[in-house]
């Protein structure tokens, strides 16, 4: 993110758009743009840019874009569908930039997606004999796509989906109910499989799932709302059916009430948000999911790491964690549209909540001997399940170390449970780093920097298998994961948290 001028911020490119001002240069004409027209346009005071098969004049939103100017000029007169869907496809462009629209491609622009069996082994496809043998000779991809099947009795609709896969668990598959509609995704590595039909008969609120993990099967069960015969089971909608990749998918979202909301620091808050009894959905470690909330008529979404309600102290209880929660530490800012709408929100309020997203993979923590946090104020919100999953499941682990960068002492997130936490399991260290310190911290000070990092991210032994892990504001990601390559680590070695 870059620094905007003042009066550029969104709130005030809100009020731009609603202002009536002509925003396209077209006088409300809408035009069919050809590839040689779109590329004309490429210049700051004259930028258009194509997403997925439409085109907007972005000239007059360049002050007001949070990653600068030169960000948007990577795409100007392209298609930058795929530009935008690696840095924020989460962000709702349509309601962001409807009065900017231009008009639609002449020729659609966007490629048809791959054929999934490319990316599948051939030792996938035999899924290890769970097949039947006749299909693993010549095996396609079709053998791979998980199936779904449905029955009833005279209370109950089970819906199941053969995934085909060994190891299903609980945060691969998420299932919502929501006004007769049934929608249930299932994760595949970076595929998705989805189920979703609108119900021939409504069906009770609470909806349950049950999983076996070692054969891949995933039961839903609908309690019926009057016990009468199914016909069938619904009308399939658009994506029904479907396998495709999970960046092709698009973000789902559930409304979630907000059930508690505590102060962690003088501007940090931790808000408690329940799910639908009709939702099963489990957030993985070290992913985030995004919030949407309508403001001033459009769409704002924000990307936040759901954490949990507090350190596990004690290793020998069981997950607190119920699944019916979602936990969120948000630092309000005073001139912060979003944070300040969140700060608003009365107890028993709703929020939009998207399924969870994010490249880490757990797998990165279990094969790892020392592993290294750094974090930047709320970039400290993804270690937290992180240091819980690391310090109670991964028995290889030697060491793990937090270094933790703040302004002040009380800007410091859960500094006590912190250090009960170092005091409780002599494998885990954390090292306050202060850059606007008072004249009583006898701590560290400074920023991140190659001789801090020098200092405290080092191997257990020469060869110990690290991984270092890094979040905060982007300048920080990004000059921390320059310092750890200048120190010898390398690109595997490093996982940066970004949104």
């Amino acid at each position: 993110q870059v620094p905007l001028k003042p009066g550029r911020s969104l709130m005030d490119w809100i009020r731009l758009t609603k202002s009536g001002k002509d925003l396209t240069g077209l006088k409300g004409r809408l035009v069919e743009v050809t590839e040689d027209e779109l590329a004309k346009h490429n210049k700051k005071e004259d930028c258009w840019i194509c997403i997925r098969g439409f085109v907007y004049n972005v000239t007059p939103y360049m002050e007001y874009h949070p990653g600068g100017e030169d960000e948007l000029m990577k795409a100007a007169g392209t298609d930058g569908t795929d530009l935008f869907d690696q840095v924020h496809r989460w962000v709702n462009y349509e309601s962001m930039l409807k009065e900017c629209l231009v008009g639609r491609m002449a020729v659609k622009p966007i490629a048809a997606p791959k054929e999934v069996s490319s990316t599948l082994s051939e030792e996938k496809k035999q899924l290890n004999g769970m097949l039947p043998e006749k299909k693993i000779l010549g095996a396609s991809a079709k053998d791979l796509t998980p199936s779904y099947d449905w029955f009833q009795t005279d209370s109950l609709i089970t819906v199941v989906i053969y995934t085909k896969q060994k190891d299903m668990n609980a945060e691969l598959v998420i299932v919502d109910c929501q006004d007769k509609q049934l929608r249930g995704e299932i994760i595949v590595d970076d595929h998705s499989y989805l189920v979703e039909v609108d119900l021939d008969h409504a069906v009770q609120e609470d909806v349950s799932v049950n999983i076996a993990e070692k054969v891949g099967k995933v039961d839903i069960t609908l309690k019926k709302k009057d016990n009468i015969h199914w016909k069938m089971l619904g009308q399939p909608l658009e994506s029904h059916n479907t396998f495709i990749k999970r960046t092709d998918r698009g973000l789902f979202y559930r409304k979630c009430k907000l059930v508690s909301k505590m102060e962690v620091t003088h501007d940090t808050k931790l808000l408690c948000l329940m799910l639908p009894k009709s939702t099963h959905l489990r957030v993985p470690t070290g992913q985030h999911v995004y919030l949407k909330q309508i403001i001033a008529g459009t769409e704002v979404v924000k990307p936040y790491t759901p954490v949990l309600p507090f350190l596990l102290l004690d290793f020998k209880q069981p997950s607190h964690h119920d699944g019916a929660h979602i936990y969120l530490m948000i630092k309000i800012y005073s001139c912060g549209l979003f944070t300040q709408a969140l700060d608003h929100l009365q107890i028993g309020d709703y929020i939009s909540v998207s399924n969870p997203e994010g490249k880490f993979k757990k797998s990165q923590v279990q094969t790892s001997e020392d592993l290294f946090l750094l974090a930047a104020g709320t970039g400290f919100t993804p270690m937290v399940k992180l240091l819980n999953f690391a310090l109670t499941e991964v028995r290889c682990l030697r060491a793990v170390k937090l270094i933790f960068f703040n302004k002040t002492e009380d800007d410091i997130l859960w500094r006590n449970q912190l250090e009960q936490l170092a005091l409780k399991d002599e494998r885990f260290e954390v090292q306050f780093v202060l850059s606007q310190p008072t004249k009583d911290w006898m701590g560290k000070q400074g920023k991140i920097s190659s001789s801090l990092l020098s200092e405290f991210v080092k191997r257990s032994r020469k060869d110990s298998k690290v991984l270092i892990c890094i979040c905060g504001p982007t300048p920080f990601t990004e000059q921390g994961v320059q310092y750890l390559k200048d120190l010898g680590y390398s690109q595997e070695e490093i996982h940066a948290f970004t949104a």
